[in-house]
């Protein structure tokens, strides 16, 4: 049986940041819906009152102004955006992407790519790489650094929470968690191109035990991710299949960061200075 979509996204958080996200949502709702729900049954009630059949209601031409009036329309929108501003404040800091999560463990470093058409996730503590597929271990935080080989993209795992963007020559951090196992779809919130729509990832939330069984059939793997392959990897194209490597080449995430923003041989041609004789 096929998942209900709302069990894919926002409103079935499966992480501490996107259950924040989730609780913010809900109160800034309530707090708009204060003043939606009363303005719509307050024009149905002048509608019926004032109709044209009602001798009750006294009408007064030559009305110009009310202090009552006037502070019931100011205070109320005044008190909405007070609110929904403290919302906003605290949130933005609580929630910030780079602020670390609370907890014991020590996070566990990745390391993410955005490519055209593709994610690639390198594990460099562990010294494994996977693209479209995020495995992690339930209950551990997550510390992502993300960038980008190409144009400007976007990650987000809407049960987890906290999209952000990722861009060429510059790192984002994130910190995110997913308290139980489960596989969690992630995608592009960004559009980059015509396989833009494929550019889809499975984030896969194991037991720590199953984890562990994970990173170690990936080292036994033999592929390895070194600057030539990583080449080929980055060609434009969309894969639908999941790939593991059992070996990354140190600093290969570095060695992108930097490559990401070398000018290329003709700028460094037109900048050179001209021959003299």
């Amino acid at each position: 049986m096929q998942t209900p979509a709302w069990q894919q996204g926002v409103l079935d958080p499966q992480g501490p940041i996107a259950a924040a996200e989730r609780t913010i949502l809900a109160n800034a709702t309530v707090i708009m819906l204060a003043v939606v729900v009363p303005v719509i049954l307050l024009t149905l009630g002048f509608a019926w009152w004032f109709r044209a059949g009602n001798k009750w209601a006294r009408r007064d031409l030559e009305w110009a102004y009310s202090g009552p009036v006037e502070v019931t329309v100011w205070s109320i929108p005044t008190l909405v955006v007070l609110f929904l501003g403290g919302i906003a404040w605290i949130g933005s800091h609580d929630l910030d992407p780079a602020r670390p999560l609370g907890s014991s463990a020590a996070p566990l470093e990745v390391q993410v790519v955005s490519l055209d058409w593709k994610w690639l996730f390198i594990y460099p503590d562990l010294g494994v790489a996977s693209v479209n597929r995020l495995v992690v271990p339930a209950g551990t935080p997550l510390r992502l650094h993300l960038t980008s080989a190409s144009v400007m993209n976007s990650f987000f795992v809407p049960q987890l929470g906290s999209q952000i963007y990722t861009m060429a020559g510059m790192t984002t951090t994130l910190h995110l968690q997913a308290d139980r196992p489960g596989r969690y779809a992630g995608l592009s919130a960004q559009f980059s191109g015509d396989g833009f729509s494929d550019m889809r990832f499975d984030a896969d939330a194991m037991a720590p035990a199953q984890f562990v069984q994970w990173l170690a059939s990936t080292r036994a793997g033999p592929d390895t991710l070194d600057v030539p392959h990583y080449a080929v990897l980055a060609r434009p194209g969309a894969t639908a299949s999941a790939a593991t490597f059992g070996h990354v080449a140190p600093g290969l995430f570095q060695t992108i960061l930097a490559a990401s923003v070398k000018p290329p041989a003709s700028a460094l041609a037109m900048a050179a200075p001209a021959p003299t004789e």
